[in-house]
């Protein structure tokens, strides 16, 4: 069992591994001098374990359930169930066309009180999509969680959509100036 990070050594080994620098279209369109790429920091088991605990601090009490959208969200919303105890789904981006044909994957059920994590957020685009899935299935998401805020409309969106909206870190944490 390894020691517990600081919030800003956590931030310190993120952009160290995660942060690349060069010419990079998100999936919003828009072009970026950086890319944050999430699968470098999420394959990261120090990192991971500590991203658990700290979305787990978050989770508001009388949750029931954590989501996590495909792909990134998945290790995220797993290493945050593992350290809250609470079960999850995960939100496909659309329907599979064989076996059981689900958008979500796991147990969720009408009432549930839902909270989504989410890993880099740009536009907010993909958790408010998620968001849409399990209120659609009759759950209510009380908020969403992004690990990164890149601080380029997600916080608007997603508040404008009714969601409250929280992030772990912002760009500036991981020492990007914008």
């Amino acid at each position: 069992m390894t020691a517990t990070m600081t919030r800003q050594a956590l931030a310190k080994r993120i952009a160290e591994v995660a942060v690349l620098r060069g010419e990079f279209t998100l999936r919003s369109g828009r072009k970026s001098d950086y890319y944050i790429d999430k699968y470098l920091f999420t394959t990261q088991p120090d990192i991971l374990a500590e991203l658990g605990k700290m979305l787990a601090e978050r989770v508001p009490s009388g949750t029931t359930r954590l989501a996590g959208a495909e792909l990134g969200g998945i290790p995220l919303v797993s290493a945050a169930s593992m350290a809250s105890g609470l079960p999850c789904v995960f939100v496909r981006n659309a329907k599979k066309d064989y076996g059981t044909a689900k958008q979500l994957e796991g147990e969720l059920q009408v009432g549930d009180k839902v909270v989504i994590v989410e890993d880099v957020a740009t536009t907010g685009g993909q958790a408010i999509e998620a968001a849409k899935v399990i209120t659609d299935a009759g759950a209510a998401v009380v908020k969403i969680i992004a690990t990164i805020d890149r601080q380029e409309g997600a916080r608007e969106n997603i508040e404008g959509a009714g969601y409250v909206f929280e992030a772990l870190f912002t760009v500036g944490d991981l020492g990007i100036e914008r």
